[in-house]
Parts: C-alpha cells; structure tokens; sequence
C-alpha cells in the first residue's frame, strides 16, 4: 500500500504538531524551560505543519502541483531544522548565552517571544536547556524529526502525479 501526498502531508503535519505539544508537556509539566533555539524549532514545526496543511487544502481546490509545493516547501524548511539544532548543539549549547544569535533576535524581535510566552517564551540559556530523554537529548530528537519530515517531503514532492482515469 502506498500512501497518497495527502496523507504523507497531513503525517508530517500530525507528528510536527505532536513534537511541540511535547515540548510544551516537558517544559509545562516537567519544569524543562526552552532556550532560544528550543521555540525557534517550535516555530518551524507548526510552519512545517501550516506548509502542509495549505497544501492539502490547495490540492483539494485546485487538483495541482500544491501537494508537491508543499512536499518540497516542508523539505526546505525541515532542512533548515535540521541546521538549526546542529547549530543549538555545536554551538549554542556551548555558550554562556544565547542572547545575541538569530533564533534569540529572531524571536524577540518579530514579537513571538513577548506575544505568546507559553508557547514561545525564552526561559533558559542553550546549555542549561540540554535535556535528555531515554539517554539521548531532546536536540537530537528534534533532528531526527526535522530529518524524517525532509525525507517525507521530498517523497511527497518528487512522486508523479496520480493520473484519473
């Protein structure tokens, strides 16, 4: 059985959305506050998600490329996810402060940060956000996601089209 792109979308959609309810459930109910580069990935799983469901919602209307658009616009944006917790482990994870990189100013700026704290909110600095789950640390899952939504979306963007007959 091969699944269709809309189901493939509304998958990436579905498992981007349960990724930030749980980080929400660690940092609300397990007292795990995020860091910058924590609810900067937040943000690209809901966009991830957003992506997706337009593109469903646009392959119903127009019956077009937008499930393949929305397959390659969820592969890009989950690479850039991908490059974003590299980045939180090699890097950010390493200072002292995260206060001055692009997720930080990123997130102030465009006024997610201060508009939707429970969501959103900045808590904690990359190194004292290094939480573990089952041995392995939340960046590293958060990666293996983004990394599983690209290879989705590419799957999604690059198969022919189903043909009516």
């Amino acid at each position: 059985m091969t699944l269709s792109a809309t189901r493939i979308l509304h998958l990436i959609a579905l498992l981007c959305v349960a990724a930030v309810g749980a980080a929400l459930v660690s940092q609300h109910a397990f007292d795990m506050p995020p860091c910058a580069w924590c609810v900067f990935q937040r943000l690209l799983f809901l966009l991830i998600a957003a992506i997706c469901w337009l593109g469903v919602l646009a392959g119903r209307i127009s019956h077009g490329l937008a499930p393949r658009v929305a397959g390659a616009l969820a592969a890009a944006v989950a690479t850039g996810g991908v490059l974003a917790g590299w980045y939180q482990h090699t890097v950010a994870a390493q200072m002292f402060s995260c206060d001055r990189t692009f997720a930080d100013r990123f997130m102030v700026d465009s006024g997610l940060e201060a508009g939707i704290p429970w969501l959103f909110g900045i808590f904690a600095t990359c190194m004292d956000a290094q939480v573990q789950l089952f041995g392995v640390e939340y960046v590293f899952w958060a990666m293996a996601l983004f990394a599983l939504m690209a290879v989705l979306g590419l799957v999604t963007a690059l198969r022919r089209p189903v043909r009516a007959v």
